[in-house]
């Protein structure tokens, strides 16, 4: 088994910012143990300022263990990423351990508090993980967060590009990501990669009231991953992840519910807007695929005046399948929040016999930022557990999981919320539809999936316009991406219902 202690935000400093007794709590607590190594993933400094590095230095050799460290978004301001590396050590680099390897990486971005890894990084990103493949236990360090957090207000700094990355770090089966920057403690687990955050381990800004933590990460013999948060009260919270096995899954059950998903139509007279290609849907819906339920994810149509409304109920109107469709952001710019109503009505919780399917509203006025509130989301936590005894799918326009090939800005702005609620719920589905690419992965027991674009030219998806089909089986759920022109289909996921 191998040990590490995982600590970050350090955020050294003469000023009032740095918690000397914290930093020196936990690192004599780290030297007690039986750690075989420690990652500290960023902000070191409070402001990227010399005395700070100097001073960091001195408080880093308190700690008697191997040390990897990485920069952090307050380590590079001031140009600070020059003094990181006179001061600390190198921006990117590798440590390799028995069986395993860490490869940690510069995410951030001078000056500014958002992270990405992108161009050169990234590449380099891929072939470390192509180099150390043979590896059992594959860790990637950066600073920023990949998935929204919770409790940290409003969702912003995540990785611009947190899909690519997250993607890429699926792919070449990873076992860990680990990371701070948000100051909040938390442990995802999103299919067979666990991911990482570290509270802050001796910064004065905590979040929620939270302590000063860091945490414990062991890499177990039999490819178990568990992370325990430790706080410096004492209390401990405990995750482990086992390798999902099989990995390859096969429905052996009946079919008992088929939908269709779909977003961003946009329907206009714009050039952009592809009419026969959203006919031809429609005719694969009520000529072959025959769904019990279509989804339309929003942004129906690319803006609200009521001709777009007009020509987008006639094309909705002719499917024969019953259809909830909830409101994008395109759909309530101008007139559209009263014409959305008008023509498509209030989106409402339908139920199928055990299956239940509960709309949730995110689209605000004149901007692609979403928002479900918390008079929303103390909603949606009673409908969930008013239908605990059912089959749930939440419906809402706005992605809660990062989308590659798109700039992750925190479309969500309560994201890092919302999913804690879905995921604590165990909300069997969850369906989304903006960022114009068709994307899926489960996090915790939760499989959340996107929709591409149906029939709009600018989508960011080498697939071409799609939609989705959704087949319930009575032990499995089973996710296509279904070209919208050919109706050529690409496995999107596999996911086996939780008991």
């Amino acid at each position: 088994m191998i040990k590490i202690a995982h600590i970050s935000d350090t955020h050294i400093t003469n000023e009032g910012a740095f918690k000397g007794y914290a930093f020196d709590l936990i690192v004599e607590e780290i030297n007690r143990g039986d750690f075989d190594f420690v990652v500290h993933t960023g902000d070191v400094t409070n402001q990227g300022l010399r005395e700070e590095y100097e001073q960091a230095a001195y408080q880093l050799t308190k700690i008697k263990k191997p040390l990897v460290v990485l920069p952090g978004n307050h380590d590079v301001r001031n140009v600070g990423y020059k003094l990181f590396e006179k001061f600390i050590g190198p921006l990117n680099g590798v440590y390799e351990f028995e069986n395993g390897v860490l490869i940690w990486v510069d995410s951030t971005i001078p000056d500014l508090s958002d992270g990405r890894i992108g161009g050169h990084k990234f590449r380099w990103l891929k072939e470390k993980l192509e180099e150390y493949s043979d590896r059992k236990f594959k860790i990637v360090a950066a600073h920023h967060h990949l998935i929204p957090l919770p409790d940290t207000g409003r969702e912003r700094n995540v990785l611009f590009n947190a899909g690519d990355v997250l993607d890429l770090l699926l792919r070449h089966e990873v076992n860990l990501y680990t990371c701070g920057h948000k100051h909040v403690p938390n442990v995802y687990r999103v299919g067979d990669l666990v991911i990482d955050n570290a509270g802050c381990t001796s910064c004065r800004k905590t979040r929620r009231g939270d302590v000063n933590s860091y945490n414990v990460i062991k890499l177990h013999d039999d490819g178990m991953v568990s992370v325990t948060i430790r706080r410096v009260t004492g209390d401990e919270e405990r995750k482990e992840h086992r390798p999902i096995k099989p990995k390859i899954f096969l429905p052996s059950g009946e079919r008992v519910l088929r939908i269709v998903q779909m977003s961003e139509s946009n329907v206009s007279d714009r050039v952009y807007f592809r009419r026969k290609t959203l006919e031809n849907v429609i005719r694969m819906i009520n000529e072959r695929l025959k769904p019990d339920l279509v989804i339309h994810n929003g942004d129906v149509v690319d803006a609200g005046i009521e001709r777009y409304y007009e020509r987008a109920y006639e094309y909705y109107k002719s499917i024969s399948a019953q259809t909830l469709v909830v409101p994008g952001h395109n759909d309530i710019t101008y007139l559209g929040h009263e014409l959305f109503e008008e023509y498509f009505g209030e989106p409402e919780v339908i139920e199928l016999g055990e299956y239940v399917i509960i709309p949730v509203l995110s689209a605000q006025y004149e901007t692609p930022i979403g928002v479900v509130g918390r008079m929303g989301q103390r909603k949606l936590e009673r409908t969930l557990e008013e239908y605990d005894d059912r089959f749930r799918i939440v419906v809402m326009h706005h992605n809660i999981i990062p989308i590659p090939r798109s700039r992750e800005i925190g479309f969500l702005e309560d994201g890092g919320d919302v999913l804690k609620l879905l995921t604590e719920e165990g909300t069997e589905l969850v369906l989304t539809g903006h960022g114009g690419n068709a994307y899926g992965l489960k996090v915790e027991e939760t499989p959340i999936v996107n929709a591409g674009s149906v029939s709009w030219e600018l989508h960011r998806d080498p697939f071409g316009n799609s939609f989705n089909l959704i087949d319930i089986y009575t032990d499995m759920v089973v996710v296509w991406q279904v070209q919208a022109t050919w109706g050529s289909r690409k496995l999107i996921g596999i996911w086996k219902r939780k008991d």
